[in-house]
């Protein structure tokens, strides 16, 4: 058996203002961690045997885990193409707030809010899914009143648009 992964597929190089200055702040916090953790490094490795150290082991995959991160934003960022999202309008387009009507199981109905961003800004916690996802492909250029279907693990999902909003670009970063 390999070890081989195959590539992710790449994502789309999009991503809204906060997005990129969120991204911003979190590589420059990563190279403060990383002196942070240094430190760490060089105070436990000065302890003495370092095979036995468990403090320099876990410092050492800490500061794996920091480099891995600060590599990928440094490739990353530059590569972002920073899209103020549209103010207005009834279309589906990056960037938008989209309220949802799902068809549930029974008949029911459930409705949902997400948001359409770029793939280094998911955040499900704020119901922000990336341009990528197939429900956002799905919705990309609708209009309200129209309906989508996408099938999620076998079963298919019927998606109306109820309201299509335009967030005012967060100040809290």
């Amino acid at each position: 058996m390999s070890r081989y992964r195959p590539p992710p597929p790449k994502s789309s190089p999009y991503v809204t203002r906060e997005g990129h200055e969120r991204l911003q702040a979190e590589l420059a916090q990563a190279w403060t961690r990383r002196a942070d953790v240094v430190t760490a490094l060089s105070a436990a490795a000065a302890e003495g045997d370092r095979s036995e150290n468990a403090e320099y082991q876990y410092r050492k995959k800490e500061l794996a885990g920091i480099d891995r991160r600060i590599r990928y934003l440094q490739r990353r960022l530059p590569a972002l193409e920073i899209v103020d999202a549209r103010a207005g309008g009834d279309r589906v387009f990056f960037g938008a707030e989209v309220r949802l009507e799902l068809e549930a199981d029974a008949g029911a109905l459930e409705e949902s809010r997400v948001r359409l961003v770029g793939a280094d800004e998911i955040d499900p916690a704020r119901r922000h899914v990336s341009i990528d996802s197939p429900l956002a492909r799905a919705l990309l250029g609708r209009r309200i009143g129209d309906t989508v279907e996408i099938e999620i693990e076998g079963r298919a999902l019927a998606y109306t648009v109820l309201e299509v909003s335009w967030p005012a670009p967060s100040t809290d970063g």
